[in-house]
């Protein structure tokens, strides 16, 4: 039986890995050029706790970066300089976006992905490989296979998917010969879907820790662009009562759900990654979490 987790707990992982903060640190808008500034933000991640170094091989195609690849090439840059930092991070990674393909999860082309991002990101082993999305046309045994070779071959320890249906990550399960051990949806409290799509549920059931990205809806719950003036309300309410920011509010509402989930912050300030902590000692009952879905939904609750 799985049991439930405080807020603040590390998730546990498998494979021998080390637990994980409630915290992580995403790497979607890491394409600083300079590797000290780089290792600054990797420092700090870690120092505050947020262990999980998540990182994917298409990051870099955005956000200023330097193309696909950029962003492992620039950990692995950070790593290279500062080598005592990779026994810190539980380093995971994502494959499968092959543009302009999209997708791609065919054995030779994960195969080949995942030597490539070992050889940008200066590591042996990649602690934590996510499928990054599904690959419609590939079958899910297909990609079970050579998902468990990889871990087999000790290229990878444990294995995740990003942005998978449920019923995407029940079809690879019924193949997989080693734990799932995440499953990396967007949620936050803009972006609701995870509570009711059974997301939240399969992770429940079998010990699946979830990986929240854009827990602050990509910046739009700090401008307020385009957002319920009611949910905006509520927010700034509790983090009044609480004492803190808006954006630490809208952390702890991520972490309150009993999935334990993950807040992957991709700040590039780490100022940021500071004040992100608040979120750790933020209290949020039941009726202020159902408070915050009735706000962001616009309707009553039955």
């Amino acid at each position: 039986m799985v049991q439930p987790l405080a807020q603040t707990a590390n998730r546990p992982l498998p494979a021998g890995l080390d637990p994980i903060g409630p915290l992580g640190f995403g790497c979607w808008r890491f394409t600083n050029t300079s590797v000290e500034a780089a290792t600054e933000l990797i420092e700090t991640a870690l120092d505050l706790g947020m262990n999980l170094i998540d990182t994917a091989d298409v990051y870099g195609l955005d956000y200023g970066g330097s193309g696909f690849g950029g962003n492992e090439e620039l950990l692995g840059q950070v790593l290279a300089a500062t080598p005592s930092l990779r026994g810190r991070m539980v380093l995971a990674t994502k494959g499968g976006i092959a543009p302009p393909v999209p997708y791609d999860s065919s054995d030779q082309y994960l195969r080949a992905a995942v030597e490539a991002s070992l050889r940008r990101l200066g590591t042996d082993v990649i602690d934590l490989y996510q499928i990054h999305r599904p690959d419609l046309f590939t079958h899910p045994a297909r990609v079970a296979d050579t998902l468990s070779a990889l871990v087999a071959d000790g290229k990878v320890r444990a294995v995740g998917i990003s942005n998978h249906t449920p019923a995407q990550h029940q079809a690879l399960v019924a193949h997989l010969d080693v734990p799932l051990a995440t499953t990396q949806p967007e949620f936050s409290v803009a972006h609701l879907d995870p509570l009711r799509d059974g997301t939240f549920d399969l992770c429940m059931r079998d010990g699946v820790v979830p990986l929240a990205w854009s827990p602050l809806a990509g910046g739009r719950l700090l401008s307020g662009h385009e957002l319920p003036r009611e949910l905006l309300d509520v927010l700034d309410e509790l983090a009044e009562r609480e004492a803190v920011d808006r954006a630490a509010i809208c952390v702890a509402f991520v972490l309150a759900h009993p999935a334990a989930p993950v807040a992957l912050l991709g700040t590039q300030s780490p100022e940021r990654l500071h004040s992100a902590t608040a979120s750790l000692r933020v209290h949020l009952d039941r009726a202020d979490v159902y408070r915050i879905v009735q706000a962001s939904e616009g309707v009553p609750l039955p």
